[in-house]
């Protein structure tokens, strides 16, 4: 194992964030707030640590492998999180540190789940660290590194695969620096847009950046204590556009881009996508004006703004699902692992994963009358291996599993069970409101630090689709090949 090399690059990492954090004293000195100290500090303190571990590992070995690869992953969202949390700290904008550090991985991590309570009280400079978060975690922090610098060598595609979400990775060129680029590209040409057709309906540009950020990311921190309950229908039908654009394989961005719309129009994938909203979208829509007697419009924004807002993992909110009849919130937790496309910024299972799961076990039966057949998984016309069917079953149980296991463990820590159900799940899908004392007009503030320390894992966990954090804990990956 190159550890040298591997902190070498914690350290380079660590002088970017610092980068970033100097930007938001540039936002506090603007608008002349009172949170200029807190970054120049933070600042400050992630600048000279960087700084002393570069000088500690400048005589590395520049060779990376797999194991290097899984464990930069791994560590630099720790280590983003452990220093993006001392704006909130020092500033004691939250409690305490625990509180500080479960703010800063949920914004990275694109989960949205928030222990602060008056959102709007808070000055634009730790407002926009907030959403700065989002937009750095949504497309991967490693992955615009790849594309701003060269310091990975042949090493960065072993990073890409690990850190980029989704089953496959689907290269837009032969060099991976090139997709890295394509792919921020295509992100920040999405989030220019939102940002001008929100501005268009009078939202602020603070507000209205702030906002794309969260949506583009599938993060959902907004500058607002009620998130997105209080704007217009058009800001609000704004915003579902840009979540749903957000929760499309990225590939298939760039195709359409290219004026290639056949790729949309065939992939099995998005179509599925599409219609699981159109449909639970509309059994919730005609749920809400037989018992509630709501008008249609609203009740059909209503409806679809969660669903979208759920199975993109984006979290923002427009109505309190838990209000709704009981079945209706269900479906809701139902989509809280449904996720949305493979190379997307949503978290989740995703909707991939589970159509060739169902495929698969649909064949099963075909395989039972044909024992002798060869009868493949075929995805886009395309068949698919074994080995990849295997990974997505091994990838499913331990989804499911650690979710069980961790609803238990947050039971013992005093959740009810409809909460502790509720924080898991959003929480490993990265999408932020859950159920009971989670629920989407509460938030996460009132539960215990150790409660809190297990669901920042779980967000780590999700976000890096469990195998590439749980692989370092294995003997195995530590011991010399």
């Amino acid at each position: 194992m190159n550890l040298k090399y591997v902190f070498h690059l914690m350290s380079v990492l660590a002088l970017i964030e610092s980068i970033f954090m100097i930007l938001c004293v540039l936002i506090s000195f603007f608008y002349c707030e009172g949170d200029l100290g807190c970054f120049l500090k933070s600042a400050f303190i992630t600048l000279v640590v960087g700084g002393i571990l570069f000088l500690i590992t400048k005589n590395h070995r520049p060779e990376m492998h797999k194991r290097e690869a899984f464990l930069v992953v791994s560590l630099v969202w720790v280590f983003f999180s452990i220093f993006g949390a001392l704006p909130y700290w020092i500033g004691s904008y939250v409690p305490s540190y625990t509180n500080a550090f479960f703010e800063t991985i949920s914004g990275f991590t694109t989960t949205g789940a928030s222990v602060i309570t008056d959102i709007e009280s808070l000055p634009h400079g730790i407002l926009f660290w907030r959403s700065l978060t989002h937009l750095l975690g949504g497309m991967g922090i490693l992955v615009l590194t790849v594309a701003i610098l060269p310091i990975f060598g042949f090493g960065g595609m072993a990073m890409f695969n690990a850190e980029a979400a989704g089953v496959t990775v689907d290269k837009l060129h032969p060099r991976i620096k090139e997709t890295a680029k394509r792919l921020w590209g295509i992100y920040m040409l999405l989030i220019a847009l939102e940002i001008i057709f929100l501005m268009l309906g009078d939202m602020g540009f603070f507000d209205a950046v702030c906002h794309s950020f969260g949506t583009l990311a599938s993060g959902g921190f907004s500058t607002k204590n009620d998130s997105i309950m209080g704007y217009s229908p058009y800001i609000q039908y704004v915003i579902i556009f840009f979540m749903f654009l957000a929760g499309v394989n990225f590939t298939l961005h760039y195709f359409a881009i290219k004026g290639n719309l056949k790729k949309f129009i065939q992939n099995q994938e998005f179509k599925f996508y599409l219609g699981l909203i159109l449909l639970i979208t509309a059994i919730i829509t005609l749920t809400l004006i037989l018992k509630n007697h709501a008008p249609f419009e609203h009740s059909f924004r209503d409806a679809l703004f969660q669903v979208v807002s759920v199975i993109t993992s984006t979290g923002f909110v427009s109505a309190d699902y838990t209000a709704w009849p009981s079945y209706l919130w269900m479906l809701i937790f139902g989509l809280m692992f449904t996720g949305a496309c493979v190379g997307s910024t949503s978290g989740g299972v995703k909707i991939l994963r589970h159509l060739l799961l169902f495929k698969n076990s649909i064949l099963e039966f075909k395989r039972m009358i044909h024992p002798s057949a060869v009868i493949p998984v075929r995805y886009n016309k395309e068949a698919i291996g074994k080995d990849v069917i295997f990974k997505i079953q091994a990838f499913v149980v331990l989804y499911f599993a650690i979710f069980f296991a961790s609803t238990i463990v947050l039971a013992f820590l005093g959740l009810d069970f409809i909460s502790s159900m509720g924080a898991v799940a959003t929480t490993m899908g990265g999408i932020g409101p859950g159920l009971g004392k989670v629920g989407p007009v509460d938030n996460f503030a009132m539960l215990p630090d150790a409660a809190k320390w297990v669901l920042s894992f779980l967000m780590l966990l999700g976000r890096l689709e469990l195998f590439t954090l749980l692989i370092i804990f294995v003997p195995a990956f530590w011991k010399n090949q």
